[in-house]
């Protein structure tokens, strides 16, 4: 099994923070570091010194980095234009020499949206553009150099494109969908993904929806192992119970429902829950860190649970 680092950086995080742990997650060997791509703070907090932007960012740790794989959970297509999206994600993968993943979701927190006065559309509609995002994006990254792309939408029209710049990784960077929803995303991921991902949920509900990934791929004639199934979780993990606690009140939770509704507990205790991800069918789980000046944890983590989460 894969571990990635995840954070939510619009809790309040500067580059300089966010470029710390993206190192340090490097240097212990973890496959991949994400984050968030949110501009407001969630809950309580003031968020300061205020959000940074996704792309912006990943773009100055992939010159910072050298090895690890750098992404978003989830890019919303309703932040960004997708031609333009496509240019930027292309630009990062070559900073980083090929080390990029787009995850890429409709949106869903709409205060964000009147903070900064991005459009918000019904759910209906901001599905609707989710598919034609993933439709163009891919299209012109894959579309052979010296050739022209048309896209004809409901929401969006490309005429005669070049569909440039291109990605170093070919025919573009692995596209990650996730979610909880029955019908669509399922079948979005069948269509457009490398990856499909259910976030926060419990071993029950992300196998049932694994189920649902799978029959949309048979659907489309897709081989299903062809798709890497993940999951993210927040993780709580401590080798004492004093630091455990305290890591569980650092960021407003509590040690037992954690244990419920995420990786809570001793490192073998969090291998165990892993275990039982990979025994439905999961190969990657994203930890979600929330404390990001806690680097004591991610040493424990990278420590005593990365190693043993190779084997499973």
């Amino acid at each position: 099994m894969d571990l990635r680092i995840f954070i939510e950086p619009q809790q309040g995080a500067s580059y300089d923070d966010q470029l710390v742990v993206a190192r340090e997650a490097e240097r212990l060997g973890f496959d991949a570091f994400f984050r968030s791509d949110h501009y407001l703070v969630m809950g309580d907090g003031d968020g300061l010194p205020g959000p940074t932007d996704s792309w912006v960012t990943l773009a100055g740790i992939a010159r910072e980095t050298s090895t690890i794989r750098l992404g978003t959970l989830v890019t919303s297509a309703t932040f960004r234009h997708p031609g333009v999206l496509a240019i930027s994600v292309a630009q990062v993968d070559a900073m980083s020499h090929g080390r990029v993943e787009l995850g890429l979701g409709a949106g869903w927190f709409d205060a964000e949206h009147t903070s900064y006065a991005l459009p918000f559309p019904p759910l209906g509609e901001r599905f609707e553009r989710l598919e034609e995002q993933l439709t163009l994006i891919t299209g012109m990254w894959a579309t052979p150099e010296g050739e022209r792309y048309d896209f004809d939408g409901r929401h969006y029209t490309v005429v005669d494109s070049p569909a440039l710049p291109k990605p170093v990784q070919r025919p573009g960077p692995p596209v990650i969908v996730g979610g909880g929803g029955l019908v669509r995303t399922p079948r979005l991921a069948a269509a457009h993904a490398a990856e499909f991902n259910m976030p926060f949920s419990s071993v029950h509900d992300t196998a049932e929806q694994f189920a649902r990934v799978r029959a949309a791929c048979e659907a489309v004639d897709r081989d299903p192992t062809s798709l890497v199934l993940s999951a993210a979780q927040v993780v709580c993990c401590a080798t004492d119970v004093s630091d455990l606690a305290r890591r569980a009140a650092s960021i407003g939770r509590d040690v037992d429902e954690l244990r419920t509704n995420g990786l809570c507990g001793t490192p073998e205790e969090i291998i165990e829950k892993l275990a039982a991800y990979a025994a439905v069918g999961c190969s990657r789980i994203y930890l979600q860190l929330l404390d990001l000046a806690d680097l004591d944890h991610l040493a424990v983590l990278g420590t005593d649970v990365l190693a043993a989460s190779a084997s499973l």
